[in-house]
């Protein structure tokens, strides 16, 4: 496990200490009070829902604004999809196409690159090395911008890449104008992910929280105006998502150079080329277990592609991602949250509560995709319009709402078991594990159902869903066969190797300041 030192997105500090806002602490992590210790064991029924209660509140303390990022960063293409929706069924599957391959397979790939510093920032937090969060960001800058350089001309010859892989004419020219436009969302993406990490490593959500949901509603009414009312088209959409993504950079980006992370951002610093290429390998490994989960998804609506009426499947498939894709962000905010949980605790030396708090999360999180799918089925009748005026597109969803359920539920328990894996530095180990799951089990049946069996979209999904299912429960059983104690002395290790000091010097270091 020594090699998986990157990761994915993280949400809470573990236990920062009440007296230390002058450090850049924010003063509401003085709900994590157990700094100076691990939890107690839990012996009882009544041990249990005692802790469970407190971590609950550890968790929904910092969850809550760190779902309102995740859903609102996440609907500023979906409510671009919706848009485009009553525009054209052409014009919908363009973007949908473009967002889910061409602009799926950057984005993992990006998402992935910075999350080295999930782990990285995490355990250094935990161990009270504040002064190296902001070093660790700049590096992720660098690395990410030259990354977004190599990844412009799977925009240019998105149209010709989207063709080659057997898309209709039609859906290539128009997804790959729309590519073009979209360059300017890479290195938003370069230098956004970097800094969500930092933020989160240190419990900064709710800044996060309001600079999102504020640029959501800016870009839903830009959108409205530029695709509908003026009747832009594909350019509109392009203009209106890049303009949002940047807000968001500025937003973040002024909060940090305006002081408001303390000893955690020092200024612009020479040390953050130093060691540049370990950090890229760190980088790589983290990127390649990220965006093995990522194309999974992209290889859906690709496949989806194949079929018969493809703008129906492709744009019925395409809204079904879209409202998992919702869920799913939900449960990426426990996913962050008990990452950077995980590492802090890990990093300040406490795996029993680095282990409940995993627990808790899982529990929360299954409970609300449950509640979600019930939602989905009872309406299943009344939802599709919302998102297409086209009739044949609103039966096709109907017919896939079950799926979509079952899917939900899976996926809310999933990416919370790879949150642990980020905070633990296991990317490496977990990647092998996607391949086999996803690519050797899930794609091969997925194919055989769909098109072997001529089961279409149902059958390709159910194929695609074994795989999931199988991935989630390797990933369960490696978290219950983990010795918590080892892991805690590896991050030990692993904050020093990259440039911070010993846990318990860092705990001197803040017992001195404070």
């Amino acid at each position: 496990m020594e090699h998986g030192e990157n990761n994915r997105q993280p949400l809470l500090a573990a236990t920062p200490s009440p007296e230390e806002p002058h450090h850049g602490i924010s003063a509401a992590t003085a709900i994590f009070s157990a700094e100076s210790s691990d939890i107690p064991p839990i012996n009882t029924p009544k041990d249990f829902s005692t802790q469970f209660l407190i971590e609950s509140k550890k968790l929904w303390y910092l969850t809550g604004p760190a779902i309102l990022t995740s859903v609102s960063q996440f609907s500023l293409g979906a409510v671009t999809q919706v848009i485009a929706g009553h525009v054209g069924t052409l014009q919908l599957a363009a973007i949908s196409v473009e967002n889910s391959i061409i602009g799926n397979f950057c984005y993992g790939f990006m998402l992935g690159m910075g999350s080295a510093l999930e782990t990285l920032c995490g355990q250094a937090y935990g161990a009270g090395q504040l002064d190296m969060l902001g070093i660790y960001m700049q590096r992720s800058w660098v690395i990410l911008n030259t990354t977004a350089l190599f990844l412009i001309p799977f925009y240019i010859f998105a149209g010709l890449i989207l063709k080659a892989i057997g898309q209709t004419t039609a859906i290539s020219e128009a997804a790959g104008l729309f590519a073009i436009w979209m360059i300017p969302q890479l290195f938003a993406y370069a230098v956004n992910f970097p800094m969500q990490k930092f933020l989160q490593a240190q419990s900064k959500i709710m800044v996060m929280a309001w600079i999102s949901t504020a640029v959501l509603v800016v870009h839903t009414v830009m959108s409205w105006l530029l695709m509908l009312r003026l009747k832009w088209g594909l350019v509109g959409a392009a203009v209106a998502l890049n303009s949002s993504w940047w807000l968001v950079v500025l937003g973040q980006l002024i909060y940090i150079l305006c002081g408001r992370c303390g000893r955690a951002w020092n200024g612009f610093s020479f040390q953050a080329f130093k060691n540049l290429w370990g950090f890229v390998r760190l980088s790589l490994a983290s990127a390649v277990m990220l965006c093995l989960e990522v194309w999974y998804f992209t290889l859906l609506v690709l496949f989806a592609g194949y079929l018969k009426n493809a703008e129906v499947s492709v744009d019925a498939l395409s809204i079904c991602i879209n409202i998992l894709c919702w869920a799913i962000m939900v449960s990426f905010g426990f996913n962050a949250t008990v990452s950077v949980r995980v590492s802090n605790e890990l990093g300040a030396g406490h795996p029993r509560a680095a282990k409940f708090s995993l627990l808790v999360a899982v529990i929360t999180s299954f409970l609300l995709g449950l509640v979600v799918s019930i939602f989905l089925l009872v309406f299943r009748k009344e939802y599709p319009s919302l998102f297409s005026s086209d009739t044949e597109v609103q039966k096709a969803v109907m017919e896939l709402t079950p799926m979509l359920s079952l899917c939900i539920i899976v996926n809310n328990v999933q990416p919370v078991l790879s949150g642990v894996a980020v905070g633990a530095g296991w990317q490496a180990i977990v990647a092998y594990v996607n391949i086999a799951c996803y690519y050797v089990v899930g794609v091969p049946l997925g194919l055989i159902l769909g098109y072997k069996l001529n089961l279409g979209v149902i059958g390709i999904w159910s194929g695609m869903m074994s795989g999931l299912l199988l991935q989630t429960i390797v990933l369960a059983v490696m978290v219950w066969r983990t010795n918590w104690n080892k892991e805690a002395l590896l991050a030990e290790d692993r904050i020093k190797k990259w440039g911070g000091h010993a846990i318990i010097d860092g705990a001197m270091e803040k017992t001195e300041e404070t």
